[in-house]
């Protein structure tokens, strides 16, 4: 089907016609829209499912705004616009609105298409005539192709791409393309672009005469009221733009970097709800009396009108389109370092619903209040054929019941595995390009998270899991094959400390996990060249590995853009050493004539410490911090002994006992640690590293016994198996959920946490080595020397 919006009687000869309701009004207090009359009950509705959904989620930050013809109807902003909590979000906060962007850019090439300045099918080298990227195509680039992302051209430029913090200029990154492949023939099928709208935007900057942000400020941002908008930051709003969070699977979160993208015109733009309500209202065609019109009311419809589909579907020129149940929508979502956005329209309608977020790919949850707010809204208007809408929700899986349901599962007519994992009481779904949190509702699974809510999966008697009409039964794991020896020095972690990419064995294939949260596996095509896959970000794109140094890839070309290796930890093996921020014996001192808070050494439980030795003797010992061998490479025990509150020791000597079945043993390399010895490592430590540290003002879990530093060893050789980084290794390898390089370490790991879990330990959420018994609150923090313990 193809569409035609509706216009009538809101363009009457090309000439805007104002609509005369009255918007609804602005509490200047919060900087919000309150409802209008007969939204209140839907603002009130959509505000408690908002603020469930940002708790579950970790969002601390949400603003939306909703537009209906003429009237901004309900802006409201939720949470936190700092993330130090003193300044609440409302609905003028600003975001970063990612590739909402492109519709700006899109809307500006086509204000100068109307003046007949560019010809859209003429080739784009025609306007730019230093633009030729590589080709082995005969048929040209135009600006149609390059605008319905049907250009064929890679993703990101070889400079000024999503990774790339040096913020070259827009001319700068587009040249760089010269230096990149075509990846598809011109017009065959869609291939999505950051480049490609780059490069509408130098056309833009160039027509104009100025810069892009300018230009482009000049002819929408200005006309429209947008005073919160810019491609580049201004003076009078930047103080209220939301601190954006990034996140990993592993479990760090950091600031959002805040460079700017040398694809400025594809991903740049910041903008408040109430804002980009203003640019709704003018693709809806119903402005307010201090707008002007962008566009003739035909040029609006080809924009909205399917490029190279016959059904109405993909691309149009810049808009996203789609239908919600049977109503044809058009706009785009965002995603953008720590931001999030969904701008949703429907023309025909002349409604409009704005969500933005400030936590990294939380996209999903974003469409989905988005979707969920139109179609109530369409529902209170009785608009046939929508879907009275249900907001699903999920309830926490118990812990126990997420422990039980741990395991792989296969389907054996396609062999297709995934994997559910238990993490701190909550189950996720593993071996898909995202992993995915469960939750249970009714009689099932389901994924609820950042990323969207379904698909659901359905529990059987015999433990199996039916999931998309296919039963996966659960299969034991099994320890895997060594690391094919060509993938040695390939797999890694390459990039910068705000994006990088990881290479990664699985089942002897090469994957990669890039942008921090899409897996995918790759196809080996030629020696050090693979391809991604014919889905994902990257489709008809390849990595191409650089020449060794010391045996490992240099870099590694993914997708055009050069990630240079990245070197953690001790590489060859050897103990992780730091450089302490005072001497040894200055640090010994003081800690030996401190004492810890009086308040930690009274307990509920009295200590009962037993020498693990004396309980099993086929443990294996290695005290570290008894020898030189350690990361301050100095002695800090008298004696190499290892002590554990007695339930403690017992759980432990139960772990290594039910190891052996699998052929394995427990190797022990710190448990009880007295209190000096905590102080000495927290001062010597340097700030950035503090997180691998107990702080004695509080104590360590080793200062009460409770707390063990351990690995396995092979009961075979006797020898300690890879874990894929050291013992007390500061650095993410030391993470728990670390993507680890081979999947053989990732069983061992898996393995020992599985082991230490079943016997009351939970795992330190920094170190894979570290596990705390469950009543150490109970026992008292100690100092006591081992030389005085029995």
């Amino acid at each position: 089907m193809s569409i035609r919006v509706t216009l009538t009687n809101v363009f009457l000869a090309g000439t805007l016609w104002f609509a005369t309701s009255v918007s609804a009004v602005a509490d200047d207090a919060t900087a919000n829209i309150s409802a209008a009359a007969g939204y209140d009950e839907l603002a009130t509705t959509i505000s408690a499912i908002v603020q469930r959904e940002m708790e579950d989620k970790k969002i601390n930050a949400l603003s939306i705004a909703l537009v209906d013809g003429s009237q901004t109807v309900w802006a409201q902003g939720f949470g936190w616009q700092d993330a130090r909590k003193e300044q609440p979000a409302t609905a003028q906060t600003v975001f970063r609105v990612g590739s909402v962007s492109k519709l700006f850019t899109d809307v500006a090439l086509m204000q100068w298409f109307e003046q007949g300045k560019v010809d859209l099918d003429r080739p784009v080298s025609d306007i730019l005539t230093g633009f030729h990227p590589r080709t082995r195509f005969e048929a040209p680039i135009t600006l149609r192709q390059l605008m319905a992302h049907r250009a064929g051209i890679v993703r990101e430029p070889p400079l000024g791409h999503y990774f790339d913090d040096s913020s070259p200029t827009l001319a700068t990154t587009v040249a760089s393309l010269n230096e990149s492949d075509a990846v598809f023939e011109p017009a065959s099928r869609t291939k999505y672009s950051n480049a490609g709208v780059s490069v509408v935007g130098l056309v833009v900057e160039q027509l104009a005469g100025k810069p892009f942000a300018d230009a482009v400020d000049e002819s929408i941002l200005q006309p429209l009221g947008m005073s919160s908008s810019g491609f580049v930051l201004r003076d009078g709003w930047v103080e209220r733009i939301a601190d954006a969070e990034m996140w990993t699977y592993d479990g760090r979160s950091f600031p959002a970097p805040t460079f700017t993208l040398g694809t400025l015109p594809a991903g740049n733009l910041y903008s408040s709800v109430i804002d980009l309500a203003e640019f709704a209202k003018a693709i809806c065609g119903s402005a307010t009396k201090n707008q002007a019109s962008l566009l003739r009311s035909e040029t609006w419809e080809l924009m909205m009108t399917p490029q190279f589909e016959q059904q109405y579907k993909g691309f149009g020129l810049g808009f996203h389109l789609s239908e919600l149940d049977v109503l044809p929508a058009v706009g785009h979502g965002g995603a953008v370092y720590g931001f999030s956005t969904q701008f949703l329209v429907l023309p025909e309608q002349q409604l409009a619903v704005v969500v933005a977020t400030s936590r990294d790919l939380s996209n999903g949850i974003a469409k989905r209040i988005a979707e969920h707010t139109m179609r109530s809204l369409l529902t209170q208007k009785n608009v046939a054929g929508v879907k009275f809408p249900a907001w699903e929700t999920s309830t926490e899986i118990p812990p126990l019941r997420a422990r039980q349901l741990d395991g792989l599962y296969r389907d054996e007519s396609t062999h297709k595995e995934f994997e559910l994992r238990e993490r701190n009481g909550e189950l996720f779904l593993l071996g898909e390009e995202l992993e995915r949190r469960l939750g249970w509702q009714q009689d099932h699974l389901v994924c609820d998270d950042c990323f969207g809510f379904g698909p659901e999966l359905y529990l059987d008697v015999n433990q199996s899991i039916r999931r998309n009409d296919k039963q996966y039964s659960r299969v034991d794991r099994r320890l895997p094959s060594p690391l094919p020896e060509r993938y040695q020095g390939l797999v890694g972690e390459y990039g910068w400390d705000h994006n990088t990419l990881y290479v990664y064995e699985r089942g002897g294939q090469l994957h990669c996990l890039i942008e921090w949260f899409f897996h995918y596996p790759l196809t080996e095509v030629g020696e050090g060249v693979f391809a991604f896959p014919d889905y994902g970000l990257y489709e008809g794109e390849q990595l191409r590995f650089g020449p060794t140094n010391n045996g490992n890839a240099r870099y590694v070309r993914a997708a055009s853009v050069q990630f240079d290796r990245r070197t953690l930890g001790a590489e060859d093996g050897s103990t992780f050493r730091i450089a302490p921020t005072a001497s040894i014996d200055e640090l010994r001192r003081d800690a030996l004539a401190a004492r810890p808070a009086e308040s930690l050494t009274h307990s509920e439980l009295a200590s009962d410490l037993v020498e693990l030795v004396r309980l099993d003797g086929t443990i294996h010992f290695d005290i570290r911090y008894a020898t030189q061998n350690n990361f301050m490479g100095v002695e800090f025990y008298d004696q190499p002994r290892a002590f554990l509150q007695r339930p403690a020791a017992e759980a432990v000597v139960r772990a290594h006992r039910k190891l052996n079945q699998l052929g394995y043993g427990l190797l022990i390399h710190d448990a009880y640690r007295p209190w000096y010895v905590t102080k000495m490592f927290w001062d010597a430590t340097p700030a950035e590293q503090k997180i691998f540290v107990a702080n004695p003002a509080t104590g360590s879990r080793h200062n009460r016994g409770c707390a063990i530093d351990l690995t396995l060893f092979d009961l075979n050789t006797g020898k300690a198996v890879d874990m894929g980084a050291g013992y007390d290794e500061f650095s993410p390898r030391a993470f728990p959920d670390y993507p680890v390089a081979h999947s053989r370490a990732r069983y061992h790991r898996e393995l020992l946490r599985d082991a230490m879990e079943a016997e009351g330990f939970t795992i330190y959420e920094h170190e894979w080595w570290h596990f705390d018994y469950g009543q150490w609150r109970k026992y008292p923090v100690m100092n006591t020397p081992f030389e005085s313990l029995r």
